[in-house]
C-alpha cells in the first residue's frame, strides 16, 4: 500500500473520533451548565474549551463563555481551524484521496454524512436545537465505523483505520482525565465533595461509560474507581487499555501481512507495558496528572512511529 494511501485512512479515522469525542464533550458540558449557576456554568465551558485545545484561540474572538457561542465557535466557527466541521470535512477529504481503498459502504456513509453535517451546519447552531446537532454528528461517526466493521477485508486498510481510531480515542480519553483532574476542581477542598462526584459522572458521560461503569460499581462513586474504569478496564472500549489492546493487535497483524516487525512495534510493547505496569493506587501515588501527561507523550510516539514505519508521507 502506498504511503499516502495509508496515512488518507489512518487520517480519516482519527478525524472522524475526533468529530465524535468533540460531540460527546459538549453534550456534557452542556448538560453540566444547564444545572448549575452562571459562574459555574462559565469554568464548565471553559474546561470543554481547555480539554479540546481551543481556549486561546476562543478567547481570542469571544469575551464571554455564553453556552451559544462557544458551541458555535467549537461545531462550526469561521475563526476556528479545528472546528468540527472543519473535521469532517477533512474526513471526507482523506476518504477522496484513498477512495480505491476503501468499500463502497464506506464512502457512502462518509460521503452521505458529510453532506448531512455541511447543511446541519451551514448557520449559527442554535441551544434548541444543539442535541440534534451532537446525536447527528455521533451518528455519522457510528455509521461509519459499522460500515468499516461489516464491508472491509482485514487488511492493511482496515488496520490504519482501527489505528487511527484508538489512537484518537487513547488521547481524548487522556484529555479529558487530566482536565478534570487538574484543571477542573476549584480547590483541593473540593475533592470528595458534591461537585467533584458530579464532575466525575460528567467525564463518564462525556466518555458514555456512566452506565457501564455503574453496572461494575453498583453505583458507587469515588475518583479511584472511575479513574480505573477509564485507564485500566480492558472491558470498556473507551479506556486506555481497552484502546492499547486493539493498536497492539492491529500491529501485530500488520507485522503478519509485511512479515516482520518494526520499531513502532517495540514502542507500542513498551507504551502498553508502562500503561498497565501499575495499579491504580501506584498511579495516584506517583500522581495521576503526571501519569496522563507521560502517556499523551507515548501516544503521539506510537502515532509517529507508525507513520514512519509505514512510511506515510512516501
Amino acid at each position: 500500500m502506498l504511503g499516502r494511501v495509508a496515512n488518507g485512512i489512518f487520517w480519516m479515522y482519527r478525524y472522524l473520533e475526533r468529530a465524535e469525542n468533540t460531540a460527546r464533550l459538549l453534550a456534557a458540558g452542556h448538560r453540566m451548565a444547564m444545572t448549575r449557576g452562571a459562574d459555574a456554568a462559565v469554568e464548565e465551558w471553559r474546561s470543554v474549551l481547555t480539554t479540546l485545545g481551543l481556549l486561546q484561540s476562543y478567547e481570542a474572538h469571544h469575551h464571554d463563555f455564553s453556552s451559544a457561542h462557544v458551541c458555535d465557535f467549537v461545531l462550526r466557527g469561521k475563526d476556528n481551524p479545528e472546528s468540527v466541521l472543519a473535521m469532517i470535512e477533512a474526513a471526507r477529504f482523506n476518504a477522496r484521496m484513498c477512495r480505491s481503498a476503501l468499500t463502497l459502504e464506506v464512502w457512502e456513509a462518509i460521503n452521505e454524512g458529510w453532506m448531512a453535517q455541511r447543511e446541519l451546519l451551514l448557520r449559527p447552531v442554535r441551544i434548541t436545537g444543539l442535541w440534534q446537532v451532537l446525536a447527528a454528528i455521533r451518528r455519522e461517526s457510528t455509521l461509519v465505523r459499522g460500515a468499516t466493521h461489516d464491508s472491509m477485508l482485514r487488511n492493511e486498510s482496515y488496520c490504519f483505520a482501527r489505528a487511527g481510531t484508538f489512537i484518537e480515542r487513547a488521547d481524548n480519553t487522556a484529555r479529558i482525565l487530566d482536565v478534570k483532574y487538574y484543571l477542573l476542581l476549584p480547590s483541593l477542598a473540593y475533592v470528595g465533595s458534591a461537585l467533584d462526584t458530579a464532575q466525575w459522572e460528567n467525564i463518564l458521560r462525556s466518555l458514555s461509560g456512566e452506565r457501564a461503569y455503574r453496572w461494575l460499581n453498583a453505583g458507587r462513586m469515588d475518583s479511584r474507581s472511575i479513574a480505573e474504569f477509564l485507564i485500566l478496564d480492558e472491558r470498556f472500549p473507551r479506556s486506555l487499555a481497552f484502546s492499547y489492546a486493539a493498536i497492539r493487535d492491529t500491529l501485530t497483524v500488520l507485522a503478519r501481512l509485511h512479515g516482520n516487525e518494526g520499531p513502532a512495534h517495540e514502542i507500542m510493547r513498551l507504551a502498553a507495558q508502562q500503561l498497565t505496569g501499575g495499579s491504580i493506587d501506584e498511579i495516584f501515588d506517583s500522581g495521576l496528572h503526571e501519569f496522563l501527561l507521560a502517556f499523551i507523550v507515548r501516544n503521539r510516539d506510537v502515532a509517529n512511529a507508525i507513520a514512519e514505519q509505514y512510511r506515510f508521507t512516501a
